[in-house]
């Protein structure tokens, strides 16, 4: 219904001021004759005014009809062009969006897959794992329609949706390790540890922004190994080997006894973002919707939400 009136009753308008006849509008709308009839008298009434003059030889407009019937057909066409569209949409969301997510899968990009998969009956999300030291690899290899990645993200032929999980980072260090008792460690003092590296093929200042060389003052920070995968950081860390450097949430979804998680303090927060490979001015239909859903989910935490 739109302002108190049914759209069945427009319809119904529409069509008589076009046939000029009821028995041919119910034939239209598949509908009886004395239907018509009911829904005009109804559209009449909720005007206050004639709008169609009916004798037993014709069926003309009144003035007033024709007037609402100029200013109405515009309308009713836009709605139904809106409707046209918003079903090809929905149909261009349906089907497997299939996501890629770098580190963990938090609670924030669970939420929003359920969102997503909640609001489009006909579309699912197939997650997999992006490996920590090739974060745009899979999308280039079109192995993933969107992947979630650690930000920085600076590739010409990537886009960048949604940033959130702005969160502040911890030292993953061997419980035999010298900061293992520490409360809080300060940024400055990586310049005494050895930081476990991400390898190639990551970009250069990726790697650089999560594992980085120098402390904010412009210390060097001694290099650690370098791994592919964040579960081999974490068996690094854990033999002792070096310091791994994570966010929070990564660092207790992979609590462990071997290690210990010290927070640091002096450097930037990491962040996550949704990114998707530049094709166009826009994303897929299926790639914009499930940003939706992400944006959605994290509206509810703001300070975990940027870009």
């Amino acid at each position: 219904m739109a302002g108190g009136i049914e759209i069945r009753e427009i319809e119904a308008f529409l069509a008589l001021a076009e046939e000029l006849h009821f028995g041919r509008t119910g034939e239209r709308l598949y509908i009886s004759q004395s239907r018509v009839s009911q829904l005009l008298r109804a559209l009449e009434h909720r005007v206050g005014a004639r709008l169609v003059e009916r004798t037993s030889r014709r069926v003309r407009l009144t003035p007033l009809g024709e007037r609402f019937r100029t200013q109405l057909t515009p309308a009713y066409a836009a709605l139904h062009s809106a409707l046209d569209e918003t079903r090809a949409a929905a149909g261009e969301v349906a089907g497997v969006l299939r996501l890629g997510f770098q580190g963990t899968a938090n609670d924030q990009l669970m939420e929003a897959v359920a969102a997503f998969e909640a609001r489009h009956p006909g579309s699912a999300a197939e997650i997999g794992e992006v490996p920590l030291n090739d974060p745009f690899g899979p999308l280039r290899r079109g192995e993933v329609d969107a992947a979630v990645v650690m930000l920085p993200a600076e590739e010409p032929d990537v886009a960048v949706g949604p940033v959130f999980s702005r969160q502040a980072q911890t030292l993953a260090v061997s419980v035999r390790h010298r900061f293992a008792g520490r409360d809080v460690i300060d940024a400055e003092e990586l310049a005494a540890c050895e930081l476990i590296t991400v390898a190639g093929p990551a970009p250069g200042y990726w790697r650089r922004a999560n594992a980085p060389e120098l402390t904010p003052s412009g210390r060097g920070i001694p290099c650690g190994p370098a791994v592919r995968t964040l579960q081999e950081g974490l068996s690094m860390a854990a033999a002792d080997r070096g310091a791994m450097l994570l966010c929070r949430p990564t660092a207790e979804y992979h609590a462990r006894r071997s290690l210990v998680f010290v927070p640091v303090t002096g450097l930037p927060e990491s962040a996550l973002a949704l990114t998707w490979l530049r094709s166009g001015a826009a994303p897929s239909a299926r790639v914009a919707a499930f940003a939706r859903a992400l944006r959605d989910a994290t509206a509810a935490d703001p300070a975990s939400v940027g870009g």
